[in-house]
């Protein structure tokens, strides 16, 4: 099977950096932004962005508020799927795997980062619970501020959620709507790769 150019290689996780180190120069907005797709408990899906915070060895990692919505999901089906879609490429690698949470000195480290006001939204948001007006979003943002001080530590509800991937697609546009497209499947995250070419 032809996998040269911006296919080759035998790892998967050093072909997806490699596409999203060449978007990062020419993308004009996140070019780390994922579409995430989770299921509830009736089977109805949902999908929102969120940012892809690391591609590990064997993973992919994003963070979020695990009381939200996609939180709650994941915890209950154990499983997600993502698209990186980057219009200026004309290129998206899609995932679908089983979930774990970070919770370790990553977690921490990550959210140390954060500029303080991130931080502290993290505290003062109870994500995807209704809400009754900015007016008192920007009150509990204040009364975080107040117990939480300048230096606030991650929130025990809010964390990383990674993926390991037992599927990844790599496409890439072609002409006449002829694409490339290569689909790496693996029944579990310790089994290998099995790669074969799709119909566009």
């Amino acid at each position: 099977m032809d996998r040269s150019g911006i296919f080759a290689g035998d790892d998967p996780f050093a072909i997806a950096r490699a596409w999203l180190a060449e978007a990062e120069p020419v993308e004009p907005n996140d070019p780390n932004a994922i579409a995430l797709a989770t299921v509830d408990s009736a089977g109805m899906p949902n999908v929102r962005m969120v940012l892809l915070k690391e591609i590990e060895a064997d993973a992919f990692v994003f963070y979020t508020n695990y009381t939200s919505r996609k939180g709650q999901e994941i915890a209950a089906s154990g499983t997600a799927a993502f698209v990186l879609h980057w219009k200026s490429l004309r290129r998206q690698i899609r995932v679908r795997g089983m979930t774990e949470r970070e919770e370790g000195p990553k977690a921490d480290e990550y959210y140390a980062s954060r500029s303080l006001k991130s931080r502290l939204g993290a505290w003062a948001s109870a994500q995807s619970q209704p809400l009754a007006s900015r007016t008192a979003l920007m009150a509990e943002v204040a009364k975080v501020t107040m117990e939480q001080g300048p230096s606030p530590k991650r929130p025990p509800f809010w964390g990383g959620i990674r993926i390991r991937p037992v599927e990844i697609e790599f496409w890439a546009d072609g002409p006449f709507r002829l694409h490339d497209r290569f689909r790496w499947t693996r029944s579990d995250s310790a089994a290998s790769w099995e790669i074969s070419r799709l119909n566009p």
